[in-house]
């Protein structure tokens, strides 16, 4: 079973309202970009990448929770971020029964998250390269005795 038939089954099995808004979230996140993935972590989370884990969507008991990964750097004008705000990097949007959210500015935070996990891919590695030890006139490259 694929990623986005486990998604299906899992929106199906929720008859609520929680099911409808789920099912809401996932149709605005995949419109925002053709190229977003659907994957299924974590024993049985919704999440959506691309470039990097945008973010993963969970139906609790008296809430639908999309939580973005790199939240904390995401601009949200609109103010769609609820929670989350203690953390350094993750913000999540609860929605509650009875609840809307402006797909406008949804797509917008989708795209925006996008663009963060491109400009970290494109990032050099923090990790210094490894250079050879040349010789230059006058010095010469000593190792470490072994004691």
């Amino acid at each position: 079973m694929t990623a986005s038939e486990r998604i299906d089954r899992m929106i199906e099995d929720l008859t609520d309202w929680r099911g409808k808004t789920l099912a809401n979230l996932r149709k605005s996140i995949l419109a925002a970009d053709p190229e977003i993935i659907e994957e299924w972590k974590w024993m049985g989370s919704p999440v959506w990448s691309r470039d990097g884990i945008i973010a993963v969507g969970n139906a609790h008991k008296g809430k639908v929770k999309l939580t973005f990964m790199y939240g904390a750097q995401l601009p949200d004008p609109d103010r769609l971020f609820n929670t989350g705000f203690e953390g350094n990097a993750r913000r999540a949007i609860d929605l509650f029964e009875g609840d809307k959210i402006n797909d406008r500015a949804l797509k917008a935070l989708i795209r925006a998250a996008i663009e963060l996990n491109q400009a970290k891919s494109k990032k050099p590695s923090r990790k210094p390269a490894n250079k050879p030890v040349t010789k230059t006139a006058g010095t010469r490259a000593t190792a470490k005795k072994k004691a």
